[in-house]
């Protein structure tokens, strides 16, 4: 049972309980770590967005389930967490870049969109009467020619990695990539160290129908999703 000081900071995300923790923003923290498992990689052709979507159910379609979206023509984002909290980022994001076009007349940067978004989640930590969100976000686009890769957090700290995972299997995806990234790796390269991390993510119980793949190139500076057959050609030749 909790001591009735720790119940009291519980309650009230605007305090600080008195060793300097916000309970609230950990549990939000806690709830992206039971989340499904997703990973980023830069690499020299542009950025990969890879989520396992966990199908628990052979009744369920597999289609229903979106954890990969489209924010821009140039960006993707993938999530961890509270699917209700990730849409609702995405909503926004997807406004903020049409704002942009709009005043602009020019495509958002990945950074100031990332950091935008991280604004408006870490007001949700200064605030009673409103929780954090519970989830995190992978954001992949490419802006002045060059790929990036961020992070955000539900406390609102925004990263940007080279090589990253979110959820449940992220102490072995960044095992993976701490060990075998490679910068000049190429989009098939980047995807297969992306499925070989999230195989040792699942402990090898990998399901092809509940992988989702996306990517945006430097070249095109295009985000797509892949189809089914491109993404099931990619775990065969894994398995192979």
């Amino acid at each position: 049972m909790q001591p009735q000081y720790q119940m009291g900071y519980d309650r009230a995300i605007t305090v600080f309980s008195p060793d300097g923790r916000l309970y609230q923003v950990e549990y939000a923290r806690e709830a992206v770590k039971r989340g499904t498992t997703a990973v980023g990689i830069k690499c020299s052709e542009g950025v990969v967005l890879i989520v396992d979507k966990r199908v628990t159910s052979r009744l369920l379609e597999p289609a229903s389930i979106e954890k990969i979206f489209k924010i821009d023509s140039h960006i993707g984002v993938a999530s961890s967490g509270l699917v209700g909290d990730a849409r609702s980022l995405v909503d926004r994001a997807r406004v903020e870049s049409q704002i942009n076009r709009v005043s602009y007349n020019e495509p958002i940067n990945v950074e100031i969109l990332a950091k935008k978004l991280c604004d408006h989640m870490q007001t949700y930590t200064q605030f009673g009467g409103a929780r954090p969100y519970g989830t995190a976000l992978l954001i992949a686009g490419v802006s002045d020619g060059e790929a990036r890769l961020f992070e955000t957090d539900p406390s609102g700290t925004l990263l940007e990695y080279k090589a990253t995972g979110i959820g449940t299997g992220r102490p072995a995806v960044m095992k993976v990539f701490e060990d075998e990234y490679r910068e000049d790796a190429d989009f098939a390269a980047a995807i297969g160290l992306g499925i070989k991390a999230l195989h040792a993510a699942t402990e090898g119980k990998l399901d092809v129908g509940a992988i989702e793949i996306g990517l945006v190139s430097i070249e095109t500076r295009e985000f797509r999703k892949l189809g089914k057959d491109e993404v099931k050609a990619y775990v065969d030749q894994f398995e192979e």
